[in-house]
């Protein structure tokens, strides 16, 4: 086998969603099958300005991604190729992650490939429903801002861990109960029970980006609540925006000193 970071990095250039997928399937099951991982670093570390992705969505700024009202099937459609576009983007996060930070433990590798094969699967299960319903992925625009932020995080460990797993990766434990209610509210139960699945498992990828973020702090000598409250007003204006699913967030790693601290914002 190669190493996991020329590996990470071939599946990260793949521009053809279902071929990204399949090459994440296919490490997975090598890496499983051989128990081992191959941690021979690559010749330069490229930053990847952009990843493999296809042409469309079209990708505007998140003010001009146009809000629907789930009250119509194309409101709902809408709505779930929003979070299939996040799902594709959390796929080359997670594979980015691994090739990007290349002297990280074992388990570091073991744990990002799993995420980005859970990943995988959530963006071809929300594919597969926008084709139930007569769309596609790439049939709404889309915005950048999940990949932005790995752009910005590439020279630190640290900041990654803290900046995307835990603050726009876990926006999502705050949002997905809401929506689950309101398309369970318009009949729609299997794009909900897709979610229910999605949000469970996102509970366990936070949880990844904590334990490494708390890892790297200690490898660094940082204290973790004071520097990812640094962290949080270097990179953003104003406030995080709650409200948060507390016990979601408690169960993803955050500290007690976190969860108030992000509250009071």
């Amino acid at each position: 086998m190669r190493s996991i970071f020329a590996a990470a990095y071939d599946c990260l250039l793949l521009t053809d969603p279902a071929q990204k997928c399949t090459a994440v399937f296919h490490l997975k099951e090598l890496v499983d099958e051989s128990g081992e991982v191959d941690l021979n670093k690559t010749a330069i570390i490229d930053k990847i300005a952009i990843p493999g992705r296809p042409e469309k969505p079209k990708l505007v700024l998140p003010r001009e991604v146009p809000r629907r009202s789930l009250v119509t099937q194309r409101g709902r459609v809408a709505l779930i190729h929003a979070i299939t576009h996040i799902e594709f983007n959390a796929i080359n996060l997670a594979l980015d992650a691994m090739y990007r930070f290349q002297d990280q433990p074992v388990e570091y590798y073991h744990d990002w490939l799993h995420v980005a094969f859970e990943e995988a699967q959530h963006f071809s299960m929300l594919r597969e429903r926008l084709q139930q319903l007569g769309s596609d992925y790439g049939d709404f625009s889309a915005h950048d801002g999940l990949w932005e932020m790995a752009i910005k995080t590439a020279d630190s460990v640290v900041a990654r861990m803290a900046l995307v797993p835990r603050v726009l990766e876990a926006r999502g434990l705050d949002v997905t109960p809401g929506m689950i209610v309101k398309l369970q509210n318009h009949g729609d139960e299997i794009t909900a029970n897709i979610l229910k699945i999605i949000f469970e498992q996102e509970i366990g990828h936070v949880a990844i980006g904590s334990h490494w973020f708390n890892y790297a702090c200690k490898q660094q000598g940082l204290q973790p609540e004071e520097t990812f409250q640094a962290l949080l007003q270097e990179y953003f204006t104003g406030r995080l925006q709650g409200p948060f699913q507390i016990e979601a967030r408690r169960k993803a790693g955050f500290s007690e000193i976190e969860l108030e601290a992000m509250q009071n914002m």
